[in-house]
């Protein structure tokens, strides 16, 4: 197939050089998603809040006797970008009276982050704060304001006074990155050197202190990039803590097995966002056939993503993602190249795009790659090399800038074909191990045939 004659040029899509099967087996009814006994942190119940039960459960809302109802206008209120920016805007402007009004100390000052609002107008801001110029790790916290502006709670971090007296020279700069680096050592990230390291107020635990943040990047011993922070007391240097900010999800994938996903926790869930990878996400068109929709992100409760099987969106998903940073990786390890346009900027990944959808696509024009779901909705164009050909394009639209048309097309696919098959090469997935053909995990006629032959 040939990209659709009503595609803005520069859409580049994967030509199947097979013919469509006329039957195949039906895909299987969508599931719903298994429900979980989640828990909440049991905390104080104020008048009209849902109430929690002694073993930190969410009880059972209104309706119960002796349970009160939510409160009214509690509802989340829809915001558009724009409605996002102004209030944030306006918490910044705020944020020295916020500051007084919570009766935070005089070198104190607070950094909105985000915003959301209810239905009946009350607002919570989640602010970060800083100490004499310094950021206070672990002293986040969040204002919920009346529609008035009338601040009615607060959530702290801690309750900790903060106040710390100068740094001891003694434990400089230096001595805390070596610190951090035998750190790293013994987590086990390979090729490890310190990005970054600045003076922060470290108030997660304890008494608050003056402390040094040591970022160490690498290579973790499952061949994950490393963003290792180290926080060292800069008065003792002590080891205060450590934490790995490269999260990975894992994914039950259609054509690869079982692998590990760059993903991005964020307000107690996870997204499909690899923020090791230049913030690359995956969004799921849930079968529009729109060339201009967004999608919606894919995001989940437990950071495993899928089941292995066509029936579950998120299986795509995870097949496009795992493709979309093995061409990441590969470009960059083996190439030298930083993402797409050599700038560390990532695109995008769309997958269940229409209905019987059997082929997938680059366009320049949303920065992005797209996916179908083959005939029948069952066979995803996902696989490793289909992903690697879809941002090869990407990549020759940002070089030689190839026209997708006569010779110049050709070379065009050729060049996506030939950097499918180095991928795939490179990946060395046991379950999808390279070859000189294209798509053949997708098998869409059932006999194996791909997509192409090389």
């Amino acid at each position: 197939m040939t990209p659709r004659t009503h595609r803005t040029a520069g859409a580049c899509a994967l030509a199947l050089g097979v013919s469509l099967i006329t039957a195949v087996l039906p895909p299987g009814a969508a599931t719903a998603a298994p429900v979980t006994s989640g828990t909440a942190t049991a905390g104080p119940v104020t008048p009209g809040s849902t109430t929690v039960t002694a073993a930190g459960r969410v009880g059972p809302g209104p309706g119960v006797p002796g349970v009160p109802a939510p409160r009214a206008g509690a509802a989340p209120a829809p915001l558009d970008r724009e409605e996002q920016a102004a209030l944030t805007a306006g918490a910044r402007t705020r944020r020295s009276a916020t500051a007084g009004a919570l009766g935070l100390g005089p070198e104190e000052e607070l950094e909105p982050k985000s915003v959301s609002k209810d239905t009946d107008g009350t607002l919570h801001t989640r602010y970060d704060r800083t100490l004499a110029g310094l950021p206070v790790l672990g002293g986040d916290l969040v204002v919920h304001t009346a529609a008035d502006g009338t601040v009615k709670d607060v959530d702290r971090a801690t309750g900790a006074t903060l106040a710390v007296g100068p740094a001891l020279a003694a434990v400089t700069a230096g001595t805390a990155n070596a610190r951090a680096l035998e750190r790293a050592g013994a987590e086990g990230v390979s090729a490890a050197a310190v990005t970054s390291v600045r003076e922060v107020v470290w108030a997660a635990t304890g008494r608050p202190v003056r402390a040094w943040e040591s970022v160490v990047g690498g290579v973790q011993g499952d061949g994950t990039p490393s963003e290792l922070h180290v926080i060292t007391d800069a008065g003792t240097g002590a080891h205060l803590f450590d934490y790995q900010d490269v999260r990975n999800g894992t994914g039950h994938s259609q054509y690869s097995g079982d692998v590990t996903l760059g993903t991005t926790a964020a307000g107690g869930t996870y997204s499909l966002t690899d923020g090791a990878r230049g913030g690359h996400r995956t969004y799921d068109l849930e079968h529009a056939e729109d060339d201009r929709a967004t999608g919606t992100l894919f995001t989940d409760a437990d950071d495993v993503w899928g089941n292995g099987r066509p029936d579950h969106p998120q299986t795509a998903g995870a097949d496009a993602a795992y493709g979309a940073q093995l061409t990441w990786d590969y470009y960059k390890d083996v190439q030298g190249r930083d993402g797409i346009r050599n700038d560390g900027v990532a695109a995008t990944s769309h997958v269940h795009y229409g209905r019987g959808y059997a082929n997938a696509y680059w366009w320049d024009v949303c920065f992005c790659m797209t996916y179908g779901d083959g005939d029948y909705d069952a066979h995803p164009l996902t696989s490793i090399d289909v992903a690697a050909h879809e941002m090869t394009h990407g990549v020759t639209a940002n070089t030689a800038g190839l026209v997708y048309s006569g010779e110049s097309g050709g070379l065009n696919e050729a060049t996506s074909d030939i950097m499918a098959a180095a991928v795939e090469f490179w990946a060395g997935n046991s379950a999808d191990p390279g070859d000189y053909l294209l798509g053949e995990k997708i098998d869409i006629n059932g006999d194996g045939t791909p997509l192409r032959y090389m």
